[in-house]
């Protein structure tokens, strides 16, 4: 008897044949000086490409997000590529837009953001590492701001900044705790100002997130120049336009804010721009490239970070209203691996069949499920195949969706590519013409603060309410007074719970979200709400993934997934 060998991604990744750019651009109605190669197999598009495309009809957006993600795996971004792949099986015209990965949980634990098995992107290492740059321009121009603040200080504080009160931190696109607190400008009087600082992660930058949101060179501009960096001594705001570093900072971005095109094994055509984490961040990729891939297609497959509590609040809350956009359809991923951890299995555990675990762990998906409900768009549950699942639980949990009226597909893209998400993509394309689809975001920006808070807690988490601890509670005072109460909610909070406790899984109840700290993101358009123990810089686990990264002699990479 032989056992069936399962390739790794990155294996599979790189025994697919990519098509040259150019073949995956061109029948997008892209005209040739619309693009720009960044090498044989990655471009980016111009931003002139809105100005011809005006009065074109937009595609129908798709959002993929998932139940709360668990160590045993739900494969939000695979099933975003596979259904990508999946339209364009079944004849229809389809971009996947997706995040750009990070380095700081691909080096750490989490790995990379490309997909899995046969729908991924490629070229994925490329993707996975340093990509075209944009990254590493967000955090220059980030840090450029750092600097020019700090020489501000040594030549004078002619805008008499607090330095007791700088907002405004350094970043760096990896996992590195040793940095969230820091001294810097010792030394002597021509080292700087001494002063305490610190680093968060690039994705946590407000740069990233503005990238994200901004339509445009002009609204780039704009926003940057909202960017609270430090208060004055009278308790006054102090932003970018005050030190006067707006258009250096946007000459910084002129690239980064271009979408970039790669592709599937497929071939789908994928964007993929911007990066901001859900937990900390807004967790979607940029407006710039969805509108743009909207114009382009009939169909756009895009995610959104972590599960719906977090990735998913955001885009209808925060990214759709920005964009001025309507979501077609929502497919919520889960897997029966993770629904029997949410279920109170331990990881060890989920390769034995386990009906009574799964249905523990349904709970999870139907608070998820009433989450999108609450935002009134059609959804589709794709149940995303492992091969540990059993026929008993797979019947299950369909029988499952039927009760409780969840249109549903099994699907298999990771094994089987876009053959493996027909069933889904029907199913989308179905709900998506068939029910009525009132989309609304869950509450009004004229509502105070502490009202759009305590909105999201008890319609998505399920929670009683909101705490505020004093610190916040003077916060919430000082941002009404700076007019700032008309902004977004951006809830920081862990990925793994409803709550704001990790280690509460499933669906708890009577529990009450604890913000402890606001922070300002004048120019991305929102507050920043940081509850729980959540981090903005991460740190590295015992073993990290990059002890396993390493090139071959011919110059593959290894060791990234």
């Amino acid at each position: 008897m032989t056992t069936k060998v399962i390739k790794t991604d990155l294996e599979i990744a790189q025994e697919t044949k990519m098509k040259p750019i150019k073949d995956i651009i061109e029948p997008l109605n892209v005209q040739e000086h619309e693009w720009e190669p960044y090498g044989h197999y990655k471009a980016k598009l111009s931003l002139d490409l809105f100005e011809r495309l005006d009065q074109e009809k937009d595609g129908k957006v798709i959002l993929v997000t998932s139940i709360n993600p668990t160590p045993a795996g739900e494969g939000k971004s695979t099933v975003t590529i596979g259904l990508g792949q999946a339209l364009n099986k079944i004849g229809q015209k389809a971009i996947v837009a997706l995040r750009e990965p990070s380095l700081g949980p691909n080096m750490g634990i989490k790995g990379g953001a490309a997909g899995g098995g046969y729908a991924q992107v490629m070229p994925m290492e490329e993707i996975n590492l340093h990509f075209n740059g944009d990254f590493h321009a967000i955090t220059t121009a980030h840090n450029t701001v750092a600097a020019i603040l700090d020489n501000h200080l040594h030549q004078g504080n002619e805008l008499n900044i607090d330095t007791r009160n700088i907002v405004w931190k350094r970043v760096l696109d990896l996992n590195d705790r040793a940095l969230r607190n820091i001294v810097i400008g010792l030394g002597g009087k021509n080292q700087g100002v001494p002063r305490e600082d610190g680093f968060d992660i690039t994705v946590a930058s407000e740069i990233m997130a503005i990238l994200c949101l901004a339509t445009s060179v002009e609204d780039l501009r704009k926003r940057l120049g909202e960017m609270v960096v430090a208060y004055n001594m009278d308790g006054e705001p102090v932003t970018v336009k005050d030190l006067q570093i707006e258009g250096v900072l946007t000459l910084l971005l002129k690239d980064a804010i271009k979408p970039n095109v790669v592709q599937t094994l497929e071939h789908t055509p994928a964007f993929i721009h911007g990066g901001p984490f859900a937990n900390i961040a807004h967790g979607c990729n940029s407006i710039i490239a969805t509108k743009m891939a909207a114009k382009l297609a009939d169909y756009v497959v895009t995610e959104a970070g972590f599960g719906a509590d977090l990735g998913a609040e955001k885009f209808l809350d925060i990214k759709m209203r920005e964009a001025n956009m309507q979501p077609a359809a929502v497919v919520v991923v889960a897997t029966i691996r993770a629904l029997k951890m949410h279920g109170g299995l331990a990881k060890d555990q989920l390769k034995e069949e386990n009906v009574a675990a799964l249905e523990a762990g349904l709970s999870n998906l139907k608070k998820h499920l009433e989450t999108i409900e609450s935002f009134a768009v059609p959804y589709v549950v794709a149940i995303n195949k492992f091969i540990t699942d059993t026929p008993a639980e797979i019947h299950f949990l369909e029988n499952w969706c039927e009760k409780h009226r969840a249109p549903v597909a099994l699907t298999d893209v990771w094994g089987a590519g876009g053959e493996g998400g027909k069933e889904l993509a029907e199913k989308v394309m179905s709900v998506i013409e068939s029910e009525e689809n009132l989309y609304a975001p869950l509450y009004e920006l004229d509502a105070s603060l502490e009202e759009k808070m305590n909105t999201i807690a008890k319609k998505v988490y399920g929670a009683e309410g909101v705490v505020f601890s004093k610190k916040a509670e003077q916060q919430l005072a000082e941002f009404k007074k700076f007019g700032w109460d008309h902004l977004a909610v951006c809830m920081a909070k862990t990925q793994y719970s409803l709550t704001d406790d990790p280690s509460l899984i499933g669906r708890p109840e009577r529990f009450s979200i604890t913000v402890r700290e606001l922070r300002p993101s004048v120019g991305a358009g929102f507050i920043v709400a940081l509850t729980g123990n959540v981090l903005t810089m991460p740190g590295l686990p015992k073993k990290p993934n990059a002890l396993k990264m390493n090139i071959t002699e011919d110059g593959k990479a290894i060791g990234i997934f």
